[in-house]
């Protein structure tokens, strides 16, 4: 999996080993789902004020949130590539580090595991899961769980 991480915001300073943690659940993810390894996805790093406009924009909810996935497609067979090289592109994964910062003091765990655990939940979204039925809220944490527990990350 190609995976391009940009960092947006000021909030929080970023540790060269996020890097490879988001490049362990994303390969992680890819290898759990069965996707390819040309498949493209970005990763864009902000703040609570930078998520919540996207929130309020995208979804009418005047508040920040954790993360927030954009599917360039909802049929991974008409996603397009971006980068030559990538056989197509998933799309794109919006995670506040402050969020990550203060869910992971909330939840009594490490950043390190609430970042891996809001990249593995962004890119289950990309690919078509979602948390809107209790049955497919089950199905979705079972598959975090998993991811976490194959990375040693579980609760």
């Amino acid at each position: 999996m190609q995976v391009s991480v940009h960092n947006q915001q000021e909030s929080i300073q970023w540790k060269k080993d996020w890097d490879y943690l988001l490049e362990r659940v994303t390969g992680q993810t890819a290898l759990a789902e069965g996707l390819d390894a040309d498949v493209e996805l970005s990763i864009i790093l902000v703040d609570n004020v930078g998520i919540q406009e996207i929130n309020k924009s995208y979804r009418g909810i005047d508040a920040p949130t954790d993360v927030i996935s954009f599917a360039l497609n909802d049929d991974l067979e008409d996603a397009m590539p971006i980068h030559p090289e990538a056989e197509w592109m998933l799309g794109d994964i919006y995670i506040s580090l402050e969020k990550v910062l203060e869910q992971a003091e909330e939840y009594g765990h490490s950043v390190e595991r609430e970042l891996v655990f809001l990249t593995a939940h962004g890119i289950l979204h990309l690919i078509g899961y979602d948390h809107d039925t209790e049955q497919n809220r089950v199905e979705m944490r079972q598959k975090e769980e998993e991811i976490l527990l194959a990375l040693n990350l579980p609760r």
